[in-house]
């Protein structure tokens, strides 16, 4: 049946793909065809083979843009035009029929010779089999991050990033990689399908850091949200939520949280995110008679969002209460009441003992199993069968009670804390006195004169705008002297800063030191990020003058030799 009216369907034999079209116009040479599925537009020649004509018979199911599908009764032509009756008396013009409708099944595309070749069949198949296996990788979203993990990330990474939607506090003590394992989750949830839109909230400080890091180390391309950039949304598109404009989201809690900001609090939390990300959450102000405007806007976006990611270095910094307020977002039914948490904190001491027992495998004592049925003394069957289980020996006893303690009876299934005490392999301090040779008592000199000469241009740049103020107050010029002299065994100490929260790398103030691995390139990574951090000893040498130096002491108005 050739097409010769406009409204006819038809389909194209060559982009199938395309899905149903329909004639939009007609001219003595041309048609166009509109296929509305896929919003495109087509011109062929009239008469062309490419396209073939639409009709359904009876037996078949056909279905409205609006309404139930139906088998057909029969077909009436009228203009040009089908019409399909159903049994119960439906009746479709094929111009209002669905535009994702099939029109050719296997069977009827096979028959017609429409079939690939088995070349392409068995690449087709290769290809879904190879993104099986992909898809099943346990490793899936720990890949293609410019990082290097280290040991103890493994464990939180793949505790974590199995549960469905975490909510989690991640307290590692400073440089242990509390950044670096919230992007990895981020990552592997992106990456598996669990989350689509992701917000991460940092103080003011760090939302470029954070923007910078993820793209660079993890290629996620975060929208900044600031008020300018609301305004340009709200400018471009009237009425819409400018927090619905970007999938990943990085914001500033002092932004949000702030006294003129109720109607973007508002916007942000009706957003939909599926996994909010809070840094320094150590920040969030809580007590038991009121809490911050920072708390109560996480607060509302913790209601809302399915997953939730604390991050802070010091989870007791405020004492008791600033944690319960943390373990109080993650998980208010469980943390519901301050009291009974003081309450239960008094036992931790005994639980932790408890599992390390059980994680040694050592027999637990009649006073262990005591203390057991003091914590379990809400739920003694369960004990009683856990106990049984031990006494019988049977496999994974042990594990099973273990899993209780820390479900039911701490904080062990939403807090994850590392600390440098219990990790090994990182950079230990060796203190290494090696003597000065005859030339470096000159070396010092010179440098000692260099630092004079800045002292004293800073002296006149103190002293001349202290005659702009005209209230100049006296500086202290007296110079420090270093003796080099045998019975002063001079110690230009060495001394390397400690690991702060906004570098991994360790560079040393030293006069003379010695470090046999070559130095980091530097970077300005966040506070947390261990990645870089270097897993061999450091040696640090001091300098000793020998007996030979010269009398002469070297007088400078030094603080510091860099």
């Amino acid at each position: 049946m050739s097409l010769g009216f406009v409204g006819q369907r038809c389909v194209s034999e060559r982009e199938p793909e395309l899905g149903l079209g329909q004639v939009a116009e007609l001219d003595r040479t041309r048609i166009t065809v509109e296929f509305p599925a896929t919003r495109e537009k087509r011109i062929y020649a009239r008469g062309t083979p490419v396209l073939k004509r639409v009709q359904f018979a009876a037996g078949e199911s056909v279905a409205p843009r609006t309404g139930a599908k139906f088998t057909i009764a029969s077909v009436e032509e009228t203009a040009g035009l089908l019409t399909y009756v159903g049994a119960e008396g439906q009746r479709v013009r094929e111009d209002a029929i669905s535009d994702i409708t099939s029109v050719a099944s296997p069977a009827e595309r096979l028959m017609a010779g429409q079939a690939d070749p088995s070349e392409v069949f068995d690449l087709r198949l290769r290809a879904l089999q190879a993104a099986n296996r992909f898809r099943q990788s346990e490793v899936r979203g720990f890949l293609g991050g410019r990082i290097d993990l280290i040991p103890h990330q493994f464990y939180i990474l793949n505790e974590v990033s199995n549960r469905q939607i975490p909510r989690v506090l991640l307290a590692d003590e400073v440089g242990l990689g509390k950044t670096i394992e919230a992007c990895l989750i981020l990552q592997r949830l992106l990456a598996t399908g669990r989350v689509k839109r992701a917000l991460v909230l940092v103080p003011e400080s760090l939302t470029h850091q954070w923007f910078v890091e993820l793209l660079r180390r993890f290629n996620l391309w975060f929208t900044i949200f600031d008020e300018p950039r609301c305004l340009a949304v709200e400018a471009s598109e009237p009425g819409k939520n400018p927090f619905l404009s970007s999938q990943l989201g990085l914001a500033s809690i002092a932004y949000l949280a702030g006294p003129d900001a109720a109607t973007r609090r508002t916007q942000v939390t009706e957003a939909g995110w599926d996994l909010v990300i809070v840094d320094e959450a150590h920040h969030l102000g809580w007590t038991p008679e009121a809490a911050s405007a920072d708390y109560q806007f996480v607060e509302q976006l913790a209601r809302k969002a399915p997953g939730l990611l604390l991050l802070t270095a010091t989870p007791t910094q405020l004492g008791l209460a600033g944690h319960f307020a943390r373990l109080r977002l993650l998980d208010p039914h469980r943390y519901d009441d301050y009291e009974t948490f003081l309450d239960e904190t008094a036992d931790f001491g005994k639980i932790a003992a408890i599992a390390e027992k059980i994680v040694e495998n050592s027999a637990l004592s009649n006073a262990d199993q005591k203390t057991l049925r003091q914590i379990f003394d809400r739920d003694p069957e369960t004990l009683a069968t856990h106990l049984a289980a031990l006494d019988a020996g049977q496999p994974g006893a042990r594990e099973a009670l273990l899993r209780t303690l820390l479900d039911q009876h701490g904080t062990g299934r939403v807090v994850f804390r590392n600390t440098r005490a219990a990790m090994t392999g990182f950079p230990k301090r060796q203190y290494c006195p090696v003597a000065l040779d005859d030339a470096s008592p000159a070396l010092l000199a010179r440098v000692a004169r260099e630092l004079q000469a800045e002292e004293a241009a800073a002296e006149a740049n103190a002293h001349n705008a202290s005659r702009i103020q005209g209230a100049a107050a006296p500086i202290d010029n007296a110079p420090i002297s270093i003796d080099f002299s045998a019975e002063a065994e001079a110690a230009l100490a060495a001394a390397s800063s400690e690991d702060s929260e906004s570098s991994d790398s360790s560079e040393s103030d030293n006069v003379v030191s010695s470090n046999e691995e070559s130095p980091e390139e530097p970077t300005d990574d966040l506070d947390d990020q261990p990645a870089k951090t270097k897993r061999k000893p450091k040696t640090v040498k001091k300098t000793k003058a020998k007996s030979a130096a010269s009398p002469d002491s070297v007088t400078a108005p030094l603080t510091a030799i860099p």
